[in-house]
Formats: structure tokens, sequence, C-alpha cells
């Protein structure tokens, strides 16, 4: 088969693919959810994000991560934006072990919500905000773009011991990791093409310095970090220096999203040890890396599948939840 044939079925198959998903979520969600109500909140969400880049150049990346974080608990239901407060029994996700002292953008996500609410009361939910955010900062860094499901409600409770078990740590196992997503509906190509979102952001020296001097208790680095890289991080991350020193994910592109990442995994330069274990170990992983490196859209293509996907885990919808009036508490 030509290299041009190939392309072509696999474009078509991903169409299809993406076809079904949206006929599938289209029963419980849909992208014109809020064309009477609130035509205009995809570009009052993009307008604020745009203005906070101009002051933290990560901000996109940190929005897209909270969607993540989000679905990954109960569902996306905006359980993750919630304050502790006593009176109504919260007990914040913010301040789970993946979460606490990592998560940020809670304020642009309260500014975004800010301006909503001025242009249309009581209509738009904190988990679309985050979804419609999500998407806004991938395109915004030069990713792909899609219509985003909306019609999402928001939780009245928290979940911490979820967030503590069900979230993806960078430092525990593939088959973890794999079955952590699968609890969720994703599969293995879902969970490469989302880790892609690892081309853009920071991470901080405390996640993967063990990789740098002990990794697994041996006294040695982790041999899978190719030695050029290892000395750089060394310089970043000295043993003894501060666990909250940020590096970029991406050697090359920081803040642009492209398939660089995957590039970055083939040449031993993946960061987090959760990353460069998908090119080191199951041999599938090493196909669809390979795949994605070499053509950009593809990646793209699935990537934006594997937001659909994960965008429709177990939404509140009709008159589940609630449409917070302050995505810090409930109502």
């Amino acid at each position: 088969m030509t290299s041009f044939s190939s392309n072509f079925l696999a474009i078509f198959c991903i169409a299809l693919l993406v076809f079904n998903f949206f006929s599938k979520s289209n029963a419980q969600l849909n992208s014109n959810f809020y064309s009477t109500t609130c035509p205009n909140v995809s570009n009052i969400i993009q307008n604020a994000i745009i203005k906070a880049l101009q002051s933290d150049a990560r901000i996109g990346a940190s929005l897209l991560r909270l969607h993540f974080h989000d679905c990954f608990v109960n569902g996306c239901d905006a359980s993750v934006l919630l304050d502790n407060n006593a009176t109504t029994n919260i007990i914040s996700e913010k301040d789970a072990r993946p979460n606490a002292n990592s998560l940020r953008g809670f304020n642009v996500v309260d500014n975004i919500k800010v301006v909503v609410e001025n242009s249309c009361p009581g209509v738009v939910s904190c988990a679309d905000i985050l979804a419609l955010a999500a998407q806004s900062s991938v395109s915004l860094a030069g990713g792909p773009s899609w219509n985003v499901l909306l019609g999402r409600r928001d939780s009245k409770t928290a979940n911490q011991k979820g967030a503590n078990t069900s979230i993806p740590s960078p430092i525990e196992s593939i088959n973890n990791i794999i079955a952590k997503f699968s609890a969720v509906g994703l599969n293995t190509t879902d969970l490469v093409a989302l880790s892609g979102a690892h081309t853009f952001g920071r991470a901080q020296c405390g996640l993967f310095r063990e990789r740098l001097y002990n990794f697994n208790g041996t006294g040695k680095p982790d041999p899978t970090l190719s030695t050029t890289y290892l000395a750089k991080l060394m310089q970043i991350c000295p043993q003894n220096g501060s666990f909250t020193t940020l590096v970029n994910l991406d050697l090359t592109t920081q803040d642009k999203f492209d398939n660089n990442y995957f590039t970055n995994l083939q040449n031993q330069n993946g960061l987090l040890q959760s990353d460069q274990k998908l090119f080191s170990g199951i041999g599938a992983f090493s196909n669809i890396i390979n795949t994605f490196r070499r053509d950009q859209n593809v990646f793209f293509q699935n990537f934006v599948v594997s937001m659909i996907k994960m965008g429709n885990i177990s939404p509140l919808i009709g008159t589940n939840g609630e449409i917070r009036s302050d995505c810090k508490r409930v109502n």
C-alpha cells in the first residue's frame, strides 16, 4: 500500500471515530447547548485566556491539566474547583496529593466565571468552563481546535479520597496508569495521546529528582535518561535544591502545542518518569509514539478524539447537580 493510501486510510478511520464519539456523546452533551442562552461563551473564555497568557505563559497547560484532574474523579463535574467548606461538608480535592501545591489556574477560572456570569447569569456551568478553557488553551498554543460538547452541570460534592486514588501519578507503574485510564473508559491510544499534552507547560523538580540521583533506590540515575539531558537537569535541579523549581516539559518548544513531546521520548529526553516509560515499556506504546512523532496531524486528530472521550466521562446532566454561581463553592 502506498504512503498516500496509508495516510488516507488512517485519517478516514480517525474521522469515523470522531463521528462515532460525537454521535454517542450527543445523547448526553451537545456542542450547541448554549447557542441561544449564551452564544458568545466560547469567545468570552478565549479572550480571558488570551489576557491571562500575557502575564503567565504556562497558564494554558495549567488549565488543560485542571480539566484532566477534574474528569478523572467522579467525572467532569468541576468538583476539583470546590474549596474546603465545613458548612457544606466539602473536603476539597485541591488538597489531595496529586493536586496540592501543584494544580493552578483557579484564579483564572474564577475570573472567567465572573465575566460569563455578567453576560449570561446562571447559565454556564463551571464544568463546561473547564472544558472550553482546555480547548482554547490547546488551540491558542498552536494545537488543534474542536467543537466542545457542552451541557455538563456542577457537582455539589468533592471527593478528595477519589482524587488521591484515581488520578494517574508520574511515578507509578505503567500498568497502574493503564488501569486508571481504563477505569474511566480510556484506552492505551488515549493514554499516549493525552500524555502528549506534556508538550507544553512545566513540572517541579520534586516530581522527578529521584530519576536524577536515586532511581528506584539504586543511588544512580535512571538509565532511560540521555546523558546530555541528565546533565542539564542536574544543573537545574541539584540534589539538595528546591522542590518547586520549574523545568520545561518540552526541551525545545515549551509553550507550543506540537508533537515534539514524542521526539523527546524517542531521544530519551522525557522529563517525567511515566512519560519515558511509555516509550521504554510496552511495544504497542512505542508504535503509537512513533506514529505521532512522524505525523503531527495524526497526533492532533487522535488528541481531539481522546479529549472528547475524556470530556464525556460521567457528566452531570438534566436536573442533576447545579449551575454554580461561584466555582469555588456550591450554591
